[in-house]
C-alpha cells in the first residue's frame, strides 16, 4: 500500500491557534454564487468525486507499482469519477535533461485503465519535505536540490516538522528564486504535459503539491504563508502556467495554497493569468491528524470554510479539494464529520480528491479485503457528475438516502447522474421537459443515468430514493 501519510501536528496546531483567535472571522456561507462551477466542452457543470492514486513506497523501475487496474475498476464501481494521480519529478528526470521513457509509459498505463473505466485524472506533481535528499521522501530530484549547507535532521515520529528544519527551506527558496531551477522546473512540466496533453482521461495538472517555503526570524506562520504564496509560489505557478501553454493550450491547471490554509488561514496567492485555473486546496486538520476524533464545536470546520472562499470568489474561478479526509476513521464522531464535510465542501467545491485509494489501513479507503474502512463508504453518495443547464439545487439526505436535482436544462443536452451501489438498488423520477433512459438501477449496481431535456421550457426536477 502506499507510504501512509504521517501528522502534521508540529505545523497546523500552530496555524489552527492562529485562525481561530483571528477577530472577526465570518460565519461560513450557506451558497456562493461567487464561485464557478467547472464545465466541460459541452458546457455542462461538472461534479468531481474521487481519490488520490500515490504509490510513495516504488521508484525507478518499480515506480507505480501498487497502483494497479483493480485501483481504477473499484473506484469506478462504487461511482467515483475523479482521481488524482501522483507523480514524482525525481522519478520522471532523475538526471538532468535526462527524463524516463520507462515512467511515462507507466503514467500512460495508469491513464489508459482510467479511460476505460471513466475516470478523469489531474497528474499531481507531488512533493514531500521537497524530495530524496532528505531520507526516504520523494518530490524534487537531489539534483535540484541547493541546501546551502544548512543541517537537516529528520523527525520520525513527525514528518511533517521537517520542512521546518534549515537544510529543507533553503532548498525551496533556491527552487523559486534560482534560474537554472525554475527552467528545470519549467522543462520538467512541458516534457509531462507535451506527452500527456492527448490522452483522453487527463482533465488537468496540478502543478505542485503542499508548496512550502523559507519562513524569517521572528514571522508567524500565517504571515510567512501569505508572504511565500504571493511573492513566490504566485510567480513558480504563473512560470509553469506559461511553459504547459506551449505543448497544452486544453486542459486546467490546479493550484495550491501551503498548507496554512487547511487550518484557515486566508491564502496570499496572487491572480495566475491564465483562463482554465482550478483553486485547489487540501482540506485537513490538525487534531485529525494526529489520529484524535472530530471535534464539531471546535469551529474549525467554519473556520476553514469562511477562510476558504475568499481567493476563488476574488479570482472567479472554480475549487476542487486535492486532499481531504482523516487518518483514523474509526471514531465516534467521525459519521458525523464525514456529514458535516461533506454539505460544507458542497457549498462551494465543484469536487473533491480523498486521500487516499489504496487497500490496508490508515487512510486508505480500503481494507485488505477491499471493503470500505469504516465510514469511508460515506463518500459514495448518489450526484449529477453532469448537468446540461443550470444548476438550482442539488442535495443527498443520507438519513433518508434520497437525491434530488433540480436544474433548468439546456435545449437538447444530456444530464448525468452517477448512483453507488446500493442494498436495494435505486428508483428516479423526473418531472419536467426532460426524460431519463431509465428509472430503475439494479441492487448492488453502479448506475449511470441520462436525462435528455425536451423541446419546452420550465425545471427539470430529478429524484433518486431506494427501491
Amino acid at each position: 500500500m502506499p507510504k501512509r501519510r504521517l501528522r502534521k501536528a508540529a505545523f497546523l496546531a500552530v496555524a489552527a491557534v492562529l485562525a481561530l483567535l483571528a477577530p472577526g472571522a465570518p460565519a461560513a456561507a450557506r451558497t456562493d454564487p461567487g464561485i464557478p462551477p467547472l464545465t466541460d466542452e459541452q458546457g455542462r457543470t461538472l461534479t468531481l468525486r474521487g481519490w488520490n492514486l500515490a504509490d510513495k513506497e516504488h521508484r525507478g523501475d518499480e515506480a507505480l507499482a501498487d497502483i494497479t487496474e483493480r485501483s481504477l475498476r473499484d473506484m469506478a464501481a462504487q461511482g467515483f469519477n475523479f482521481a488524482r494521480l501522483a507523480v514524482f519529478w525525481d522519478d520522471l528526470e532523475p538526471r538532468p535533461g535526462r527524463y524516463s521513457e520507462r515512467y511515462l509509459r507507466k503514467i500512460e498505463r495508469v491513464l489508459d485503465w482510467a479511460h476505460r473505466h471513466r475516470v478523469r485524472v489531474v497528474i499531481d506533481a507531488h512533493q514531500d519535505v521537497y524530495g530524496p535528499a532528505f531520507g526516504s521522501h520523494r518530490g524534487i530530484p537531489a539534483w535540484a536540490t541547493r541546501t546551502d549547507g544548512l543541517p537537516y535532521r529528520p523527525h520520525p515520529d513527525d514528518w511533517f516538522a521537517e520542512y521546518f528544519e534549515p537544510a529543507v527551506q533553503a532548498a525551496f527558496q533556491h527552487l523559486y528564486e534560482d534560474d537554472d531551477l525554475r527552467r528545470a522546473q519549467a522543462r520538467m512540466w512541458q516534457v509531462l504535459a507535451g506527452r500527456l496533453a492527448d490522452h483522453p482521461a487527463v482533465f488537468g495538472y496540478d502543478l505542485i503539491n503542499e508548496p512550502m517555503g523559507r519562513m524569517r526570524e521572528g514571522e508567524s506562520i500565517p504571515d510567512a504563508a501569505r508572504r511565500i504564496e504571493s511573492t513566490q509560489i504566485t510567480p513558480m505557478y504563473q512560470r509553469i502556467a506559461e511553459a504547459i501553454r506551449r505543448v497544452d493550450r486544453r486542459h486546467r491547471l490546479f493550484v495550491e495554497p501551503t498548507p496554512a490554509a487547511g487550518e484557515g488561514v486566508p491564502t496570499g496567492l496572487g491572480r495566475i493569468r491564465d483562463p482554465k485555473v482550478v483553486y485547489a486546496p487540501h482540506f485537513y486538520n490538525a487534531a485529525m491528524e494526529a489520529g484524535r476524533d472530530y471535534d464539531p464545536s471546535s469551529g474549525w470546520l467554519p473556520a476553514y470554510e469562511a477562510a476558504v472562499v475568499h481567493y476563488p470568489r476574488a479570482m472567479h474561478i472554480p475549487v476542487v479539494i486535492g486532499e481531504w479526509g482523516p487518518l483514523n476513521s474509526d471514531l465516534p464522531n467521525m459519521a458525523r464529520f464525514y456529514e458535516d464535510a461533506l454539505t460544507s465542501m458542497s457549498r462551494y467545491a465543484t469536487g473533491w480528491a480523498s486521500w487516499t485509494w489504496c487497500y490496508g489501513g490508515a487512510y486508505c479507503a480500503m481494507d485488505e479485503r477491499g471493503r470500505f474502512q469504516p465510514n469511508k463508504s460515506r463518500t459514495a453518495e448518489p450526484y449529477a457528475s453532469a448537468v446540461a443547464g443550470t444548476v438550482r439545487t442539488a442535495s443527498y439526505d443520507p438519513r433518508q438516502a434520497a437525491y434530488r436535482l433540480t436544474y433548468a436544462p439546456a435545449r437538447g443536452g444530456t444530464t448525468e447522474l452517477i448512483l453507488p451501489p446500493a442494498p436495494r438498488g435505486w428508483h428516479l423520477t423526473v418531472r419536467g421537459p426532460a426524460r431519463p433512459d431509465t428509472t430503475r438501477v439494479p441492487a448492488g449496481e453502479r448506475g449511470t443515468v441520462r436525462v435528455r431535456a425536451d423541446a419546452g421550457s420550465g425545471e427539470v426536477e430529478v429524484t433518486a430514493v431506494p427501491g
